[in-house]
């Protein structure tokens, strides 16, 4: 294995001046996520492309070597060592960071073993972007199960990233083509999603969603409609008290800030043509009360945006499909969008010459002189 050529969180190896043009290209990291599915097919078709940014892969190289040939692709294997500025992809090519498995991979079949490679992914992405060497992290799927399987507390990428950069409110939000939808709860049982809903919180992310859509999507007054929890958001205290007593006020105190929200309404008529129409974003309570019709109109044509945060975080709308690995048949359009996205992220962040920081509770994001 090829000793990595940059060593995050060194001050010799990491290059911190980095400059604050904002016509510079950035430099995206993405990890190749768990061995055993389908996030090194993903990578390795998506370095066949061109990009206006310069693209670090994390994995290993054995396996994506292998994982090249089984899909019949010609890829040119290129030790990443740190540079003053960032060079455009060349299609073909595969800039990498060359991480060692614990035990041999085979597709499709997971290997608990492995779980300490997949988190190395993370860790190392987390670094290499507070060292300021890279601008924003793209992630692989990785399988939740399998990682906690190994003795590794792990709820998913946007939890990991919170407690990473010590950010106490982070909001996933998933956009496609048709909707975009955030999220209150995010991974946790359904059981538990009521306890976790509170005033404070939940107006806080608001204010996230709100000054996120306003700074990198350019839109000046953000329509934000609220699900309720309930069955008919409550119907008026009939059936559960949560949307009277916690997000009626919380939006009411949303609009009192200036804010543009309707509800909360009833998640089974929320989208009905005229009311997607109506909406920029949609924030649901629970992480299946709204996922499912954003992926039923436009799965592998999505992308995963971790709010909050001061690290840029896109990542795919899919899991691991292990029987798709090693076959070539794996829709990369996902991993491809998260890296657009993250380039025009990246890109809108700089032209504000700002950069990304958060506030306490219920302030939401500010934006501040780089």
């Amino acid at each position: 294995m090829a000793t990595p050529a940059i060593e995050p969180g060194n001050p010799d190896t990491v290059d911190h001046n980095v400059t604050t043009d904002p016509t510079a290209l950035p430099k995206i990291v993405i990890t190749s996520g768990e061995p055993a599915g389908i996030g090194p097919d993903l990578v390795l078709t998506a370095a066949m492309s061109s990009w206006d940014a310069q693209l670090v892969v994390l994995g290993n190289q054995t396996l994506l070597a292998e994982r090249a040939r089984l899909m019949g692709l010609s890829v040119i294997f290129e030790p990443y060592s740190s540079t003053p500025a960032a060079e455009p992809h060349t299609p073909g090519t595969l800039p990498l960071i060359d991480l060692p498995l614990r035990n041999p991979c085979e597709p499709g079949v997971l290997e608990p073993g492995n779980a300490s490679y997949v988190m190395a992914q993370l860790d190392m992405a987390v670094e290499l972007c507070r060292a300021k060497e890279c601008q924003a992290i793209v992630t692989a799927p990785v399988n939740k199960a399998v990682i906690n399987r190994a003795g590794i507390p792990f709820s998913g990428h946007t939890e990991f990233l919170a407690a990473a950069t010590g950010t106490d409110r982070v909001v996933m939000m998933l956009v496609s083509d048709a909707l975009r939808i955030a999220l209150a709860t995010t991974h946790i049982p359904l059981r538990d999603v009521p306890d976790a809903i509170d005033a404070p919180s939940l107006l806080e992310t608001l204010n996230i969603i709100h000054a996120h859509l306003m700074t990198q999507c350019g839109i000046e007054q953000p329509r934000i409609t609220v699900l309720g929890l309930n069955p008919h958001a409550g119907e008026n205290g009939h059936l559960g008290l949560e949307d009277k007593t916690i997000i009626e006020p919380v939006c009411e105190a949303a609009r009192e800030q200036g804010m543009s929200i309707a509800g909360p309404l009833p998640a089974d008529s929320a989208f009905i043509p005229a009311m997607r129409e109506q909406t920029d974003v949609y924030l649901a309570m629970y992480h299946d009360q709204g996922l499912p019709v954003l992926k039923a109109l436009g799965f592998h044509k999505a992308v995963n945006i971790t709010l909050g945060p001061p690290i840029v975080r896109t990542s795919v709308d899919h899991g691991t499909a292990l029987d798709l690995a090693g076959t070539g048949k794996a829709d990369s359009g996902s991993l491809k969008t998260a890296i657009r996205t993250a380039i025009d992220l990246v890109t809108a962040k700089k032209k504000e010459g700002s950069e990304l920081s958060v506030t306490g509770r219920g302030e939401g994001i500010q934006w501040s002189s780089a």
